[in-house]
């Protein structure tokens, strides 16, 4: 074989190895390959993501505070969209032509290939015009989804609400996708992973008009969405309602407790809002006006707000000097229009002797300057600042000072300063004087207390020592409720020191007692009026209280933004939740209070008393 004939022969053996290879190479893309069998099944496949109704929420006594109700998502696939109706579309969507190509500009931008959702939250009804035109709009179809629907405008800040995860969210917790939903906050929030349920996935086919057709192999592929864990929270529907009712056109917070649970009967926060306003489509506008209003509707004053206790502080006081043997309930002290030592003066309203129940029942001021001054200036303590530093602990286990550990995730903790805080802001290095720090006798000074620790507080009183943390939630589905909100906590006082101090307090209802005009017939209420100093305008009115006196139901604390006087509003508006949760009714010889607190208005922060 010549030269030549070898070298026909390589050239014939490498156009028959080349055209080998691109046989090969084709029948892997064309057979082998999923990427083309992927390509043509997603052409006549369509996942879409099922959406798991969540979890209802009731009342303690069964009634319905949350359900869901239906609404629908309208997503897009770019490549596969053709020329439409523009205007149709946004008649039916009730959206401007600029909105829509801009978020089908935002769609494409985002991915060809992946469904997108264009329109959010549609109602039923909506739904039901858009769904007869669907097949004329190729590449959009719609999914479901549930929208929170509250038969009652009331809790907003117990139940909280929901609203779309942020890319932190989704970072922190892979369950979700851009476009989901979760709680935001109250019960929503804090028990979202019980409510939420589980999402699942259903597979359709669908012909070239984007139309589905049916089940994909009869369903065989597809994954059951779980419904979220039903809910029973602790509140009183009832008593919840009225308390609002009782707030309307006033600033401040009412917590109601359960003391021998911790169950939390009613928890309002006023000015609030009504939930329905933050679902739905309305919601992102509705969202900044309530944001932007200067009331601040979506603040929970009932568990963030922070106040001065006032004179309520008073039988913590009591409660310390007789557990230290500073006094006895028959100890006077003489008020003199108040307590004087050198040039200090703390000024009262009284210009005689008081024993304990006299100055609790009467709120003196200079008594509970001289017990303050007895507890620092115990000789056993050694030094006014460790005498501080003990008061401080017993002060600390009423639950002052720190967090309860409610299910409520922006519980505020207030502050009972330390020693350390005194001696780098106050003293400085100089010998400790208990008239610079006297203010805090009559729970004022830097004491920064929440209404939910005052009503613990009540609790513990009530329960002669010990308290169960406050909690909003009875059941989880099936699931017990957490053993930490079974185990008692101790006030570090011993038992028998309380009953002399709810003598006083009982008394506060009885003639010449502060709140005797809010006494109710035929119940023994133990309780305590306070005035709060405002620097910002008139004073707050506060009060505490539990009733009955033996076997409490239930245990209050109210704080009336510029009320004044603790007997003014506080007063008299605990006195009428006490009546409607024990009798379910206000007797008609006190429908005038009644009706005194419901009309009056105190959203103004008048003039400094």
């Amino acid at each position: 074989m010549d030269k030549l004939s070898r070298r026909k022969f390589v050239i014939i053996g490498l156009f028959i190895l080349a055209g080998l290879i691109f046989i090969i190479r084709l029948f892997d893309l064309q057979v082998l390959s999923p990427v083309y069998k992927q390509s043509a099944t997603n052409n006549v496949l369509r996942k879409v993501i099922q959406y798991p109704s969540r979890g209802l929420i009731y009342d303690r006594n069964g009634e319905l505070l949350v359900y869901d109700q239906a609404a629908y998502d309208l997503l897009v696939t770019p490549r596969e969209v053709r020329k439409f109706d523009t205007l149709l579309l946004c008649n039916l969507l009730e959206i401007t032509k600029k909105d829509l190509l801009d978020r089908l500009k935002d769609a494409r931008d985002y991915s060809p290939y992946k469904p997108s959702i264009i329109v959010k939250q549609i109602t039923p009804e909506r739904y039901a015009v858009l769904q007869e035109q669907l097949h004329k709009f190729h590449g959009f179809y719609t999914q479901t989804r549930t929208l929170r629907d509250y038969p009652k405008k009331m809790a907003s800040h117990v139940l909280g609400y929901i609203g779309e995860v942020s890319n932190e969210m989704i970072e922190k917790d892979p369950y979700y996708q851009m476009g989901d939903y979760a709680g935001i906050s109250g019960i929503e929030y804090t028990y979202e992973k019980d409510l939420r349920g589980e999402k699942g996935v259903e597979y359709f086919l669908v012909d070239v008009h984007s139309r589905i057709k049916g089940s994909y192999r009869e369903g065989r592929n597809d994954v059951a969405a779980k419904t979220g864990k039903n809910l029973i929270c602790t509140i009183d529907s009832e008593l919840q309602e009225y308390i609002e009712l009782l707030m309307q056109n006033k600033r401040g917070a009412v917590v109601a407790l359960e003391p021998s649970t911790g169950e939390v009967l009613a928890m309002v926060s006023s000015p609030g809002y009504d939930p329905n306003l933050l679902v739905g489509r309305p919601r992102g506008q509705n969202f900044q006006l309530l944001q932007s209003d200067s009331l601040q509707p979506l603040f929970n004053r009932a568990i963030t707000a922070i106040y001065p206790p006032g004179s309520t502080f008073k039988m913590a006081q009591a409660l310390i000097a007789l557990q230290e043997g500073v006094i006895t309930p028959e100890t006077e002290f003489h008020c003199d229009y108040g307590y004087h030592i050198g040039n200090y003066t703390m000024a009262c309203h009284h210009n005689q002797d008081f024993n304990l129940n006299g100055a609790i029942s009467h709120s003196c001021n200079a008594y509970f300057s001289y017990v303050f001054k007895g507890i620092l200036e115990k000789p056993e303590f050694g030094s006014v600042k460790n005498g501080y530093d003990i008061w401080r602990e017993y002060i600390t286990s009423f639950g002052f000072g720190r967090k309860l550990g409610t299910d409520f995730y922006n519980e505020q903790s207030g502050s009972v300063p330390t020693s350390e805080y005194y001696e780098d802001n106050v003293f400085k290095g100089t010998r400790w004087r208990v008239p610079t720090i006297n203010s805090l006798a009559i729970g004022q000074g830097e004491l920064e207390i929440t209404p939910i620790q005052m009503a613990n507080y009540a609790a513990v009183l009530a329960n002669r020592g010990f308290y169960y943390i406050p909690h909003i939630i009875k059941n989880v589905g099936d699931r017990e409720l957490d053993e930490r909100f079974r185990e008692k906590n101790y006030a570090i006082i011993n038992e028998e020191h309380f009953e002399k101090v709810i003598n006083g307090m009982e008394k506060v209802f009885e003639e010449g007692g502060t709140a005797y005009w809010t006494r109710i017939n035929g119940i023994t209420m133990c309780g305590k009026t306070g005035t709060a100093q405002n620097p910002h305008g008139k004073n707050h009115s506060v009060f505490v209280v539990f009733a009955p006196r033996e076997n409490p139901k239930i245990a209050i604390s109210a704080y009336v933004e510029f009320g004044g006087e603790g007997s003014s509003y506080a007063a008299p508006i605990s006195s009428l939740i006490v009546e409607k949760y024990l009798t379910d009714t206000i007797s008609y010889r006190r429908k005038w209070i009644e009706e005194r607190m419901l009309d009056v208005v105190l959203l103004d922060p008048g003039t400094p008393d």
